[in-house]
């Protein structure tokens, strides 16, 4: 029954096995493409990583397609990375717009190596595609020879851009001196490329930088990458890999000579225990859309109880918008409402339960603090100074090792919560706050618990919107 339960209906997760970062996001002849990190045969020990595929024509209801990319070649050996999606315009007569995937084939050579400095070879691999659906043959771009003398072996994670007629490429990097960098290139043609630039903060801030990707909203430019090497830091948690966003200055972008990226204004994309290596894109109506993975390289909890024939899901897509002081606002794309189902009515303070473990709970006025709380074990708290998601004393079977999480926040006048078997996710004040979080509930239905005062209290039963897969 718990493996039934924990399964979620709107978040993407693997049919069986492995997943991790969304990968390729696109929206191509007007479908949605979600590739992402795939190892079906997990866990079986070195089980082979590549990409896994979802599709969907409305960002609700989701089909997956099993492996779209193994590792398949000597270039690639040890797993398919990470890497983005580029559509490339062609006329009509020929067919229409193309589709290309830059990723990273990772090797590790056996041997007695650091696989830092020695040992490990990172390629960049270009596919193209007619239809997002049938891939080409793969071309090997970039080898560990074009990069910086300067870089270790760990170069990874494309992420691909046109811009001034010259296509531009930002991958993360460790250079020697064992920093975070982020190394710019171009090409004329997306398929030659040189070294334009090495991006560095002037201070340290962390040993690596993966999972690069850059982001436009209203004119302004913002980097959003994953420092790894961050336990130290007051605001860490004690946990080593981070994900977050930086502005640039205004009027600049990634290829302004001399650039500098001020890591003193890195702000965390989610302050939850279950969020990194997040990835955008624009879709066909202009909106810039996030999905990361809900779950961490080396989390210090469980990422799923023992016997679960799959591990690890998505976020729901998330639109962003621009605030007036330069932070970034997420909220969940408004087609995910399609699946809500017969209203409820919930009456603050007040109780309330829901059969399952799937709901869309919105709370609106919200007047000094307030406390809500999930099967009695998690309480999502505003104090009037921060927002936290605690499991409380008692329910760790809920949280499989997590404890609290806390961000600080002056005001908090509405609460969004979307609850999906094994996964929750917290919105506040329009999306300015977000947790996500993973959890493992007992009870075969949802009860909900409101302290506090609000104008609206409004709750919806959740549908399924994994309408197949080909390896299930």
């Amino acid at each position: 029954m718990a493996r039934t339960r924990w399964r979620m209906g709107f978040h993407l997760m693997p049919p069986v096995g492995w997943l991790n970062d969304p990968n390729g996001l696109c929206q191509f002849r007007g479908t949605y493409h979600v590739f992402h990190q795939y190892s079906p045969d997990w866990p079986a020990p070195n089980a082979p990583r590549g990409w896994g595929h979802f599709t969907s024509e409305d960002l609700v209801h989701w089909r997956h397609h099993g492996m779209a990319i193994a590792p398949d070649t000597p270039e690639e050996a040890t797993g398919s990375y990470s890497g983005c999606a580029v559509l490339m315009p062609g006329a009509a007569s020929d067919g229409g717009d193309r589709l290309r995937l830059y990723y990273t084939g990772n090797v590790k050579e056996p041997g007695d190596f650091d696989y830092i400095r020695t040992g490990r070879r990172a390629t960049q691999i270009l596919i193209e595609s007619d239809d997002a659906m049938s891939l080409g043959s793969k071309r090997v771009i970039l080898r560990n020879e074009d990069y910086p003398s300067d870089c270790t072996c760990h170069v990874r994670d494309p992420k691909v851009w046109r811009d001034d007629d010259r296509w531009w490429m930002i991958l993360g990097a460790r250079d020697t001196s064992d920093r975070g960098i982020i190394l710019l290139m171009s090409s004329e043609d997306g398929v030659a490329w040189t070294v334009a630039d090495e991006l560095r903060s002037s201070e340290p801030f962390g040993y690596m930088w993966e999972c690069p990707d850059r982001i436009v909203l209203d004119g302004r430019t913002y980097l959003s990458f994953c420092p790894q090497g961050m336990e130290g830091l007051p605001w860490a948690n004690g946990v080593r890999d981070q994900s977050g966003y930086v502005p640039l200055p205004e009027g600049s972008d990634l290829n302004t000579p001399g650039i500098s990226i001020d890591t003193g204004a890195f702000r965390r994309w989610d302050a939850g225990f279950d969020f990194y290596a997040p990835q955008t894109f624009v879709d066909e109506s202009g909106r810039t859309v996030l999905i990361g993975w809900m779950g961490m390289p080396e989390a210090p909890f469980e990422s799923a109880p023992d016997g679960l024939p799959w591990c690890h899901c998505l976020t729901v897509p998330r639109v962003l918008t621009r605030l007036d002081d330069g932070a970034i606002a997420q909220t969940p794309v408004p087609e995910l409402e399609r699946l809500r189902e017969a209203e409820e009515l919930l009456i603050a303070p007040g109780t309330m339960v829901f059969s399952g473990q799937r709901a869309d709970i919105e709370l609106t006025g919200i007047e000094g603090p307030l406390r809500l709380t999930l099967d009695g074990g998690l309480e999502i708290a505003f104090d009037g100074h921060e927002l936290s998601c605690t499991f409380t004393e008692g329910a760790c079977a809920l949280g499989a090792g997590r404890t609290r999480r806390a961000l600080p926040l002056d005001r908090m006048g509405d609460l969004r919560v979307l609850v999906d078997g094994s996964a929750v996710e917290i919105f506040a004040e329009g999306g300015r706050a977000v947790m996500s979080t993973r959890w493992f509930p007992v009870a075969d239905a949802l009860s909900v618990t409101i302290e506090g005062t609000c104008a609206s209290a409004r709750a919806w039963r959740m549908g399924d919107g994994m309408t197949g897969s080909v390896d299930a």
